[in-house]
């Protein structure tokens, strides 16, 4: 058997981190199994499915790398296939028309949870002839599920989960208007899909009892479940936008790589002895669902920023200068030279060691392409005294005299110059920093120097004194 998994999102809304958690064991799964992951959009909502919605869910999981092995399934153009189905079963007898108007249904309804029951509908339509209709009435489509004995799902993450089927009530397939509903729709892609293994959030887990009716009334295979536990936050509480609650894409504008991000989701509800950095191949060969525990997990923006530092700090140079150059050129709309993109190469090292995202990443290497006079920082203002600006003068006239413009020889003229104007080096040193970056912080200022290079070193300074 081939191992065949599929992520269903719908498109009323952006990919979420759990969603996005979800696309990612379906991914893994199916790459351990050596089998397909496959993608449906379930637009049958069509009042709040939205184009816009679509594009941000196939975007973000481009994104992520987790792109469908083929062609995405759209659930609204398959409507037809879905009536087929539910007309099948009433031809067959597994099925009927209900007429119950919408006060009858509510009065069903309450009369049904004051005696506790999860079965709301009272199946009064199950056997009475269609000829008792009242006039007019537009039916819906029931299933019959069965009145007696249980359903077991051997779920691969909750184990055995066992409900009794008379409190499954006869569920709608057709609704008056010929729509097809959800749980309906479901099961029939699942099975013309040749779905295997149905991984999703617990919160599905009500519904899987009710699916595997309609799989077996059509004499379907069963699908294997396996329902994740929700993702709460630091609280505890149900996860939500003051928790870090947003979009995929939110989190690509906030500075995360792609890789960092599946890693964090990965170690959310699924382990692997002790590691916490886990590469997407590792990943592969490790992932499987006996790793994934029964409990709720919990988001915590701080592990995933430790996270992401590491995964920055190992990255290639070359891919994250195009991604700092990307967002510096975003903010100013300016093509960067080829000189700022060098500095910016050369100075990587020493800016990506502190820094946890690529905003963080950007900022702190913004100042290798900006163009004499800088902006100040307010504390890089309150450096340049006038005393200060007479110290940078002599500098900036020692440094011409410099013939090798390297790190050791610039720290010496640098203390040397301090040495004759009797101050302490950090008088010389810190209104540096302000003048060759615009702030009282940055990587050693001597390095600084040493990448900026002679004529945008001494351009710098000269813009200041």
């Amino acid at each position: 058997m081939t191992v065949v998994t599929r992520f269903a999102p719908s498109p009323t809304g952006f990919l979420h981190i759990g969603g996005a958690r979800t696309a990612l064991f379906n991914w893994l799964f199916a790459r351990h199994m050596g089998g397909k992951y496959l993608l449906r959009i379930e637009d049958t909502d069509r009042v709040r499915s939205t184009g816009e919605a679509t594009q941000a869910i196939l975007s973000g999981l481009n994104w992520l790398g987790l792109s469908s092995d083929e062609t995405p399934v759209y659930q609204h153009s398959r409507l037809d296939r879905h009536r087929d189905v539910a007309r099948e079963l009433l031809a067959q007898g597994r099925a009927y028309h209900c007429y119950c108007s919408p006060d009858e249904l509510q009065e069903m309804r309450t009369e049904a949870r004051k005696l506790g029951r999860t079965a709301l509908y009272d199946g009064r339509w199950r056997d009475r002839d269609p000829s008792e209709a009242p006039a007019g009435a537009d039916p819906v489509v029931r299933l019959k599920t069965p009145l007696e004995g249980e359903t077991v799902i051997e779920d691969l993450v909750q184990g055995p989960v066992t409900v009794q089927n008379n409190q499954i009530d006869d569920f709608i397939l057709l609704r008056a208007n010929g729509t097809p509903t959800y749980m309906h729709s479901v099961v029939v892609d699942d099975h013309d899909m040749t779905i295997t293994h149905v991984i999703r959030g617990d919160d599905h887990l009500n519904n899987a009892f009710r699916q595997v009716q309609l799989f077996e009334a059509m004499d379907w295979a069963v699908p294997t479940f396996a329902h994740i536990p929700l993702i709460h936050g630091p609280d505890g509480a149900k996860l939500s936008k003051r928790h870090g609650a947003l979009g995929v894409e939110a989190y690509r504008e906030m500075g995360y790589l792609p890789d960092a991000l599946c890693n964090y989701l990965l170690r959310l509800g699924w382990g692997h002895g002790d590691d916490e950095v886990i590469s997407r191949d590792q990943a592969i060969g490790w992932f499987d669902l006996d790793g994934v525990g029964r409990a709720a997990s919990r988001f915590d923006m701080t592990k995933l920023d430790n996270l992401n530092g590491h995964y920055l700090r190992e990255s290639q140079d070359d891919g994250i200068v195009d991604l700092i150059i990307e967002r510096l050129e975003g903010r100013s709309g300016l093509n960067l030279s080829e000189q700022a993109r060098g500095r910016i190469e050369r100075g990587l090292p020493g800016v990506k060691a502190r820094a946890k995202t690529l905003v963080e990443l950007a900022d702190s290497a913004a100042f290798y392409a900006a163009t004499p006079p800088l902006a100040m920082t307010a504390k890089a203002t309150a450096l340049l005294t006038d005393e200060a600006r007479d110290l940078m003068r002599g500098l900036l006239k020692a440094l011409t005299e410099v013939d090798t413009w390297s790190e050791g020889v610039l720290e010496a003229i640098v203390r040397v110059h301090a040495e004759k104007n009797d101050v302490k080096l950090g008088a010389v040193a810190q209104p540096l920093r302000a003048a060759l970056t615009g702030s009282n912080a940055s990587p050693g200022i001597f390095e600084v120097l040493a990448i900026l290079g002679p004529d945008e070193a001494r351009a710098r300074i000269k813009a200041i004194c």
